[in-house]
């Protein structure tokens, strides 16, 4: 990559990021369904043809932050060593997120990703947009595994346990408890959970 490509790449990520910044704050403030395309626009300076060059949706706007987390169980299953089954290196990695307070662990109490959770959950068209994340992922990880129906059976099932056990630790924290009180509980189900898938 040449150093002119690296610094536009630079350029256009520090773009999208004041966006996604932007909009996530304007939405905090006043919900996501109370904040207009050209608001977001507005407050980040830009035109509004340009905002969706960045992000094709509005939801995009808000589920950038899952962005990174896309394909992340395939990554891992493909990245392991050979000496280390796919179940054992996705709760490895799960474990990992869990001692890391990683957000999508859901063992994170920082007020802001509380928010930021909150909203997305209870907006119905971020927890549909975020099933397609889910959908997707599901789909790539299933065929890290293999092949056939088996492949896609373990991909569920070991997704589904992901968000059973995020969705256990976000609760937890929204009924007022410390991640940090939360943890020995969150790795004891990921223990159990993983334990029992295989």
């Amino acid at each position: 990559m040449s150093e002119q490509t690296g610094l536009r790449a630079r350029k256009r990520e520090r773009t999208r990021d004041a966006i996604g910044d932007a909009a996530v704050s304007l939405f905090l403030e006043r919900g996501f369904d109370n904040v207009s395309v050209n608001e977001i626009a507005a407050a980040a300076e830009i035109s509004k043809p340009t905002l969706f060059r960045y992000f094709p949706t509005k939801e995009d706007l808000v589920l950038h932050r899952f962005a990174d987390h896309q394909g992340e169980a395939a990554r891992v299953v493909r990245d392991r060593g050979s000496d280390v089954g796919p179940v054992t290196a996705l709760h490895r990695h799960f474990r990992a997120g869990l001692d890391r307070y990683d957000p999508v662990t859901g063992l994170n109490d920082h007020p802001a990703v509380v928010a930021f959770h909150r909203m997305v959950f209870s907006t119905p068209s971020l927890a549909g947009r975020l099933t397609q994340y889910q959908l997707e992922d599901e789909a790539a990880l299933a065929d890290a595994l293999g092949e056939g129906v088996q492949a896609r059976l373990r991909a569920a099932q070991v997704l589904a346990i992901q968000r059973v056990l995020a969705r256990t630790n976000r609760q937890r924290i929204a009924d007022g408890r410390t991640a940090l009180d939360v943890h020995p509980e969150a790795v004891a189900d990921a223990e159990e959970a993983f334990g029992r898938l295989r």
